[in-house]
């Protein structure tokens, strides 16, 4: 599928091509370092873009999911754990200006946060004795109630930003006079008590600063628990990450596939008197890499653009985000595999982009939602045993669910 189709793609993707230079520049390092690129966010923030998907009566650029989609996967181009990390701040907001679960002025006051200065938001939901948080257990850390609002007690993991954002997410166990039950709190990163470990040393997207989150006698006030779901609008906002998670890992297959192509048509062995791009076994590899890249790109944008188009379907056919998802990231991780095979060993070179693309490209078999889960709910929809969608309750408000949290485990 060919974009941009209309004006407000082709300013968001030239806004997003604007920043991938020097993003992509400095790419290398942050993979080596396993720093956090904070240089690249500062610059995200000044062209506008942490507030791309930030409505526009909030002072954002209000792009939509699949304008989004098409712009955050130029910047994957350029720095896989940029676009990774921008990602969950970035769907996270757009999925909250889309539902409106928030209360008006608190959403108003995250977003200002965020548009004026570069504030930054997400989720400190993943535990290690909870595994997945999509599996529904109960989290480990604590909110109890007091006199005057709540106290945060526990330890979170894979939290990516942890150490430059600006408010969290944190997803915890109720303890009150109820039953024990998840619930979601606004955090101000700032907040006493909250300390930011440096645990993050993974094999791929390395700058993604997925650090340990550890909240110690954590007080917040009454409001500080949020709705992350519940809404109205028909598919409850989930186009955002969907699209956007998706959008990343097919703009680093596509970086994949112009190395492999450029060393192609460069390499020159002494033993031949062209490049290896004559050689049909490259030709039959590029080839692969081209059906992978087709397929992927076609289902994706053609997913958000019937997601977009046609509200109404979206609750019995959400499943096309969970196929859309799987098929781009098992293309990347394809993509990525073959480009290493054009080059060789030169591919493994730690100067070489190709295997930092491959490393990468691996990660996405812990983004939600993983394969097991992804073909289950595929394969019920298929067999009409999928149960109907869940509805608000009358006052609007259903219980409170994980929102996109940063790169984690599979369990």
């Amino acid at each position: 599928m060919d974009y941009p189709k209309t004006p407000r793609q082709a300013e968001f993707i030239a806004l997003a091509e604007a920043l991938a230079g020097p993003i992509a520049g400095r790419a290398d390092e942050v993979d080596r370092s396993g720093r956090f690129p904070i240089e690249n966010f500062r610059e995200l923030h000044e062209a506008g873009f942490l507030g791309l998907t930030i409505p526009e009566r909030f002072g954002g650029l209000g792009a939509d999911p699949l304008e989004y989609a098409l712009a955050i996967e130029r910047i994957a181009r350029a720095c896989g754990s940029t676009a990774l990390a921008a990602n969950m701040h970035l769907s996270l907001m757009g999925k909250l200006g889309e539902t409106g679960v928030w209360p008006e002025e608190t959403y108003a006051r995250v977003a200002r946060d965020i548009v004026g200065r570069g504030a930054l938001l997400n989720s400190a939901n993943s535990e290690p004795e909870m595994g997945s948080p999509s599996r529904g257990g109960l989290p480990t850390t604590t909110a109890t109630r007091t006199p005057t609002g709540w106290v945060i007690n526990g330890r979170k993991r894979w939290t990516s930003l942890a150490s430059a954002l600006s408010y969290m997410l944190v997803l915890a166990t109720i303890v009150d006079e109820g039953a024990p039950r998840r619930g979601n709190f606004l955090a101000p990163a700032e907040t006493p008590g909250i300390a930011v470990l440096n645990t993050w040393d993974n094999l791929g997207m390395r700058g993604t600063g997925s650090d340990d989150v550890v909240f110690t006698n954590v007080e917040l006030p009454l409001d500080a628990l949020v709705q992350i779901d519940g809404s109205a609008v028909p598919g409850d906002g989930n186009g955002w990450a969907a699209f956007g998670g998706a959008a990343v890992f097919l703009g680093i297959a596509q970086a994949a596939r112009d190395e492999a192509v450029r060393f192609a048509q460069t390499r020159r062995p002494n033993g031949m008197a062209g490049p290896i791009a004559e050689l049909q076994t490259i030709q039959h590899r590029i080839a692969r890499i081209e059906l992978d890249l087709l397929q992927a790109r076609t289902l994706l944008y053609a997913t958000a653009e019937w997601w977009l188009a046609h509200p109404e379907e979206r609750g019995e056919r959400a499943w096309r985000l969970v196929a859309a998802k799987n098929t781009v990231t098992n293309a990347a991780i394809r993509v990525t595999d073959e480009a290493l095979r054009v080059s060789g060993s030169a591919g493994l070179a730690a100067a070489s982009p190709l295997q930092r693309y491959f490393r990468d490209a691996r990660t996405s078999i812990g983004q939600p939602p993983i394969e097991d889960i992804a073909l289950t709910t595929i394969g019920k929809a298929a067999l009409g045993l999928l149960s109907p969608p869940r509805r608000p309750d009358s006052d609007g408000a259903r219980p409170a669910e994980p929102a996109a949290a940063g790169p984690r485990r599979a369990d």
